[in-house]
């Protein structure tokens, strides 16, 4: 059992992240993501599950929804195990948490506040495997130029980073880093030098859960800890079918390579003893230019 908590499971991202407690660790993890683009002053944590809006509704249940002062959508996610249409889930999310800005009557006019849609992953993306940070916005693609800052979408793949601690140049990257490292940190690094981090090292020791915290806790590491067993074992049993498949392929070549020599060589012996073209064709099987060749 690790000193901190593990973030990739539920009850140890909720501490780190989804409680009134830890509101500093994620403005100042939020702020630091979108440097530049949007500086967050206050949030406030709302219903992770929607009330329903139709009948039929398959509302999402997000593990952190927030809004910010400036009445922006916040959307956080760990997600542990693969899924086929993680990117299209994004989008689904994103656009659910739009639609729910939507009010009755002709007097409303579309003043849709933005959405973001931030992912963390515990593996890759096809066609994205080397990089830590996707970011995604709506853009004119014939000008590169933003169309409307109302959606944004960033997946954090966290296998991609893998710097160690010396290697950390800014803010951002020592946030991934722990996050990444938590679980095995003996101490807090860089908590002498930074308010946030010690905050972070002083509500996620284990030892200072209470027995239902601590009771929770231990459920949702067991059920991550499966969960990376069943990825595992499916990882293997792919890689055992393709050598399965490749060894079967291979001695299928091989046997038709063998096959093909053998009736060569017939035929190499029937034309040495005069035998006709037509016959060795009948023997063989080859064709009158593979005859001749030989």
């Amino acid at each position: 059992m690790g000193k901190f908590v593990n973030p990739f499971t539920d009850v140890g991202f909720k501490i780190i992240f989804g409680q009134e407690f830890s509101k500093p660790q994620l403005l100042d993890f939020l702020n630091t993501l979108l440097e530049n683009e949007r500086n967050i002053t206050d949030l406030t944590f709302l219903d992770k599950e929607q009330m329903a809006i139709y009948d039929g509704d398959r509302s999402p249940i997000y593990d952190i929804l927030c809004e910010t002062d400036g009445g922006e959508k916040i959307i956080v996610e760990m997600q542990n195990r693969e899924h086929p249409n993680f990117k299209e889930r994004m989008l689904y999310y994103a656009s659910e948490a739009i639609t729910r800005q939507g009010e009755k009557g002709n007097l409303w006019t579309y003043d849709i506040k933005a959405v973001y849609m931030i992912a963390f992953t515990n593996f890759t993306l096809n066609g994205f495997e080397k990089r830590l940070r996707i970011d995604v916005g709506l853009t004119d693609l014939q000008q590169g130029k933003v169309f409307t800052d109302k959606m944004r979408m960033i997946c954090l793949q966290m296998p991609c980073f893998t710097k160690e601690r010396e290697e950390c140049d800014n803010h951002f990257e020592r946030w991934i880093y722990i996050l990444k490292n938590m679980e095995i940190l003996d101490r807090m690094p860089w908590a002498a030098q930074n308010a946030v981090f010690q905050r972070l090292a002083d509500i996620a020791e284990v030892s200072k859960l209470n027995k239902e915290e601590r009771l929770e806790y231990d459920h949702a590491l067991k059920r991550y800890r499966d969960t990376l067993n069943a990825m595992n074992g499916a990882e293997l049993k792919g890689i055992e079918k393709g050598r399965a498949e490749g060894r079967a392929e291979g001695r299928a070549e091989g046997m038709a390579q063998g096959m093909a020599q053998g009736k060569s060589e017939v035929a190499r012996n029937l034309k040495t003893m005069g035998l006709s073209t037509d016959n060795i064709i009948k023997a063989t099987g080859l064709t009158a230019q593979e005859i001749e060749a030989l």
